[in-house]
């Protein structure tokens, strides 16, 4: 079934209910508790829009966009995957959710709206400009939906020098919000642009929205800092009084925790910062329903591991709108297709019981029609019951045993847009960023499984090499040594 909003054809196939339904039917099933599941409600997640004012579709490549470190060659009226998004390609996203699950419980929003130019090209009046357009534009197309929205490191001027002690952009972008915001929330996100509120404003249920911006190893004004704008500390006594309250929360942000999966090594906190983070994770995970964030622009996902190595928490990190090709070196098909995603929980537990990615094929979206369709649904992909962390545990133990569901994620993680194999390599960098937050345990785990790949290689061709010589015997002095090197590998491998 398919509906055309804003020029844009949406597929309106829900996974969670009858395809065949017509739309006042839908919203019916939605808006009933007689007919709707009553503990069931669903929430959108969209992150990293980029908005370049600038794009243009010309014949001269060099004046495609700004946002490009290279030359755009036949750009499309829906964008390019060297560029930030058109203001088309925001709009088609906005309005697809709004077509797919018109009347959702809340929306998730977690920041990162200018286009990556250099500082010079932007000032706080434009970026402030750029931020109030997208959030009037959600605001416009769901009037009536609560949304939790973090800033992002692209939100400030000077990019990523997010200040502990106020800035301007912190007021005003809480005015642009002020229909979101409970009054309470005004306050500390005027301090530092984090803020926690009821979820819904239902008892036993809490949203924390942070700003991780601070913990950015780019941000040159917190380095000095132990805890910027006592944030920390606010993020561990909320999580206290949540659990004396008996709530259950979610946790929202912008920059993650962790290693970056598509380059080795890369990681976004400062190290003091990621230590104590998941600190303040594993002492409170028992009231952690989920964690949400974004700024990688590629879909993934890590586990938080309590002292005894039991998965307590999982965070979602989810693809961006924009298409644009990083910057990061000797990073291959930086680029990815645009994507949004929706999450179903049961709104009495905060359980996430189910998760849809949706995306636009940039490529036939230029070429034919801009058509947002499902991607993937988690339950099916990967065969788990929930989105829990034992159930994403259960994820992360097939993709490191089974080289299918390895593919499969490693072609949703650049939202259907690097078909590449994932190779040994490939297979270490993403397994290791999922399974170890903490940079010194990311290391050993790198040693770990890239010994452990180098074993497996070395086996197999000594193997190989030893059936010949049985079948095939040779007197060829080099022969005998290369077989004489893997009879003592062998008995190395078979001691260890």
């Amino acid at each position: 079934m398919q509906g055309r909003v804003q020029g844009v054809r949406v597929n309106f196939r829900n996974p969670w209910l009858l395809s065949a339904m017509p739309v006042l039917g839908l919203l019916l099933l939605l808006v009933n508790p007689a007919v709707a599941l009553s503990s069931t409600g669903y929430f959108w997640h969209i992150t990293d829009v980029h908005w370049d004012p600038d794009y243009s579709v010309t014949d001269n490549p060099s004046a495609v966009c700004p946002s490009s470190s290279e030359p755009v060659n036949n750009p499309g009226n829906w964008g390019d995957y060297l560029c930030d998004s058109p203001w088309t390609l925001i709009n088609s996203s906005i309005y697809a959710m709004k077509a797919i699950l018109p009347l959702p419980n809340f929306i998730i929003w977690t920041g990162d709206d200018t286009p990556h130019i250099p500082n010079e090209q932007l000032s706080e009046e434009a970026v402030l400009r750029i931020i109030g357009n997208v959030s009037q534009l959600i605001q416009q197309v769901f009037p009536d939906t609560k949304v939790y929205a973090a800033m992002g490191n692209h939100d400030i001027h000077p990019k990523s020098q997010f200040p502990a002690n106020g800035h301007v952009l912190y007021n005003q972008t809480a005015e642009l919000w002020a229909q979101w915001l409970e009054a309470a929330s005004v306050a500390t996100f005027q301090k530092g642009a984090f803020y926690t509120e009821k979820l819904l404003h239902q008892e036993g249920q809490r949203m924390i929205v942070l700003n991780t911006n601070f913990y950015y190893n780019k941000n040159a004004l917190t380095v000095e800092l132990s805890d910027p704008a006592g944030q920390l500390q606010w993020f561990d006594e909320t999580l206290s009084r949540a659990s004396t309250a008996g709530e259950k929360v979610y946790i929202i942000g912008h920059v993650p925790p962790g290693v970056f999966e598509k380059k080795r090594g890369t990681h976004w906190f400062q190290e003091k910062f990621n230590k104590r983070y998941i600190e303040i994770i594993q002492k409170h995970s028992q009231v952690i329903a989920g964690q949400f964030f974004g700024h990688q622009h590629r879909d993934s996902f890590k586990i938080f591991y309590s002292n005894d190595g039991s998965p307590v928490s999982a965070m979602f990190i989810a693809p961006a709108v924009t298409p644009w090709k990083t910057t990061l070196a000797g990073l291959q098909k930086g680029s990815q297709n645009p994507g949004i995603r929706l999450f179903q929980y049961d709104i009495d537990t905060l359980q996430i019981l189910d998760m849809v990615s949706y995306y636009l094929n940039l490529t036939l979206a230029n070429t034919q029609a801009p058509l947002w369709e499902e991607e993937y649904r988690l339950t099916k992909a990967f065969q788990v019951h929930d989105g829990t962390a034992g159930s994403m545990q259960a994820v992360l133990d097939k993709l490191s045993q089974d080289k299918d569901y390895l593919q499969k994620y490693y072609k949703y993680n650049s939202v259907s847009y690097d078909l590449d194999h994932c190779d040994d390599w490939c297979r270490t960098d993403h397994i290791c960023a999922i399974r170890e937050v903490d940079y010194a345990r990311y290391k050993d785990c790198i040693k770990s499984e890239g010994s452990s790949t180098i074993n497996e290689m070395h086996l197999l061709l000594c193997l190989f090499v030893l059936l010949c010589s049985m079948y095939f015997p040779c007197n060829f002095t080099e022969m005998e040594s290369y077989l004489l090197a893997c009879k003592l590998l062998l008995l190395i491998l078979l001691l260890i």
